[in-house]
């Protein structure tokens, strides 16, 4: 086992399948590769979070404020599953079809949400200086990864295992 595999991540990891163990790599690996993140979520259709990761966790003396939704990554998932049901509402009212991403531009963040599979959903807060192409980039590398694997009994430990970890 290498340092860099899925096998070789937190010990909260411990006891789940190879693809929970996979997803929570790809996870770490979108964090690590893209500059500019501050939280990321992946949140299942009825806005339970699945997986989420605070890529500043590690950098406390560099950070001034908080740099993510006040409170925890709890809120950023229900964020990001109240952007994707209005954006989801408005594509039906439009009659535009499936909603693939959105993007909200803000002052001091920007906030991505892409859709998975099955109505879940990877959501991003970044920095305001982040590079957007870069970001919406990675998070369809990570969509494309992720979304044949993301079936029902994985979500459904995935939600078990976030439940266990509180």
């Amino acid at each position: 086992m290498t340092a860099s595999s899925p096998t070789s991540a937190t010990s909260r990891q411990n006891g789940l399948s190879s693809e929970a163990r996979n997803l929570h790599w790809l996870l770490t690996n979108l964090v690590e590769e893209v500059p500019g993140l501050n939280s990321v979520a992946v949140v299942s259709s009825d806005g339970l979070m699945l997986l989420s990761s605070d890529p500043g966790r590690n950098e406390p003396e560099q950070r001034e404020t908080p740099q993510g939704p006040k409170g925890s990554s709890a809120d950023l998932a229900t964020i990001v599953s109240g952007v994707g049901s209005l954006t989801i509402g408005a594509s039906k009212l439009m009659d535009a079809g499936d909603v693939k991403q959105t993007m909200v531009a803000m002052e001091e963040g920007s906030l991505f949400v892409m859709s998975i599979s099955d109505g879940s959903l990877l959501g991003v807060h970044a920095t305001p200086d982040c590079d957007m192409n870069v970001v919406a980039y990675h998070m369809a590398l990570f969509v494309g990864r992720a979304g044949h694997v993301l079936t029902p009994e994985l979500r459904s430990e995935l939600r078990q295992s976030m439940e266990s970890a509180k």
